[in-house]
């Protein structure tokens, strides 16, 4: 059952829900039906969060994709939301939307990454929030620990969801993981993006592009793109966000990816970011052959009792 008692302290989720899905192969691949009354897989982490303390959720999308995401969850979502006090607000990912001085080049249509997407919300933030993908997901552990972590640190760190990377693989391709070093304290000491991740028959490795696979340990953290950020964070993204787009503002592709950003503050001693493990298993939708899996997943989590058949009820 959802609980949001007010005498808890509430905390934002944010979904990052404006990538294009180019590896999906058409289709907006964050509103594919997965559940068994046509939910989502932002349902099930709206519902995992919620369940967890958080009061409010924050959209980031395209506004090319606003009136499906409307139809496919907005509408309900609000009303369910408002029925348990949770906020729901949006906000929009822009090509255009750059520092004074700063221009998209002709011809870009790619958005500009991760850490954009989150400084589209920065005029509606100023307290601790997590962050999440649209397209994934998490089990409820992570909710839980990260809603904790925030409510309880005091030093102004950050923190992360750690999976094990055998738990996050694709059986239908290669994936993008940042792949973890952490401390034995838990610290993340480094995040290194790593592409070309693939199930092998000894666990995991990375396919190179000579058709050689280099073997990853399946049991090394890795993140996805779960974290658990505060307000001053937006602030150091703004900045780095500048530095970004004069370097490489000009290229058509180029991203400014949250992992990659982190990693140079950590390289840096900017931030510090706890890692907190959880042994869920992730899935999500990379390639459209993943889709009956993913709802596969979701009615063997029904039948085991962790969600209802109708899940906010």
């Amino acid at each position: 059952m959802i609980q949001n008692e007010s005498s808890r302290p509430g905390a934002t989720l944010v979904i990052m829900a404006a990538g294009l899905g180019t590896r999906y192969g058409g289709g907006i691949k964050q509103l594919e039906p997965v559940g068994p009354n046509g939910e989502i897989i932002m349902d099930y982490s709206i519902h995992d969060a919620m369940e967890a303390g958080f009061d409010r959720v924050i959209f980031i999308i395209r506004r090319d994709i606003e009136a499906a995401f409307e139809q496919a969850i907005g509408e309900r979502i609000r009303r369910i939301c408002a029925d348990r006090g949770v906020r729901v607000d949006y906000a929009f990912q822009e090509l255009d939307d750059l520092p004074d001085g700063f221009t998209c080049p002709e011809g870009r249509t790619k958005p500009w990454g991760t850490g954009q997407a989150v400084l589209a919300c920065r005029a509606m933030l100023d307290e601790p929030f997590v962050v999440i993908n649209a397209d994934d997901y998490y089990g409820k552990q992570a909710f839980h620990k990260l809603y904790r972590y925030l409510q309880q640190q005091q030093d102004g760190s950050c923190c992360m969801a750690g999976f094990y990377l055998q738990n996050t693989l694709s059986d239908f391709g290669g994936v993008t993981r940042g792949i973890c070093e952490v401390d034995g304290d838990g610290w993340l000491v480094s995040v290194k993006e790593t592409r070309h991740i693939i199930k092998t028959a000894d666990g995991a490795g990375i396919q190179n592009d000579d058709g050689s696979v280099t073997p990853v340990d399946g049991g090394c953290p890795v993140s996805m793109n779960m974290w658990g950020l505060t307000g001053s964070m937006l602030g150091i993204l703004e900045r780095e966000f500048q530095v970004f787009l004069s370097q490489k503002g000009r290229e058509m592709t180029a991203e400014f990816l949250l992992p990659i950003v982190i990693d140079q503050l950590l390289e840096r001693g900017e931030v510090r970011v706890q890692v907190l493990e959880t042994g869920d298993k992730w899935f999500g939708v990379t390639y459209q052959e993943d889709k009956p899996l993913v709802v596969e997943s979701f009615r063997r989590l029904i039948q085991q009792g962790v969600y209802q058949e109708k899940l906010y009820e």
